[in-house]
């Protein structure tokens, strides 16, 4: 694999992000352990499961690079931002199908032999869950 570190953010930022899951099984080691705020996955499948479990929630998902990438000593961090329309589902929710909503976050790569090992991201949930009405 040829990609930089760089390189592999963005594959995961618009590419996994953007709705191809299958990327990541080029970019995430066999291994590879991601830590969101309310859970831990394994594997480049159950990472590629927990995007596409946004996606079910939102339409017109795009993601933008707000800061960085900033690579070093086999690191990688980067901010970044959200948007798409509500879907429906999120418990709680009292937000219309159609609403638009935009919330960022934080991700954290250490990467190991040119993909990406383990992750750990911060997002704005408090913002995402009263954008969606569902903290009052």
């Amino acid at each position: 694999m040829t990609d930089t570190l760089e390189e592999l953010y963005r594959r995961w930022l618009f590419e996994v992000w953007g709705g191809d899951f299958d990327v990541a099984a080029q970019i995430l080691t066999p291994d590879f352990t991601g830590h969101w705020p309310n859970l831990e996955v394994h594997g480049p499948q159950e990472a590629a499961d927990q995007v596409r479990r946004s996606h079910e929630y939102f339409t017109g998902v795009r993601t933008a690079l707000d800061a960085g990438p900033v690579v070093g000593d086999g690191m990688v961090a980067a901010a970044w931002s959200f948007h798409g329309a509500y879907r429906g589902g999120v418990p709680g929710a009292t937000a219309a199908p159609g609403t638009p909503v935009s919330f960022r976050g934080q991700d954290i790569f250490r990467a190991r032999d040119r993909r990406f090992a383990e992750y750990w991201v911060v997002s704005d949930a408090l913002g995402l869950m009263t954008a969606l009405g569902a903290l009052g």
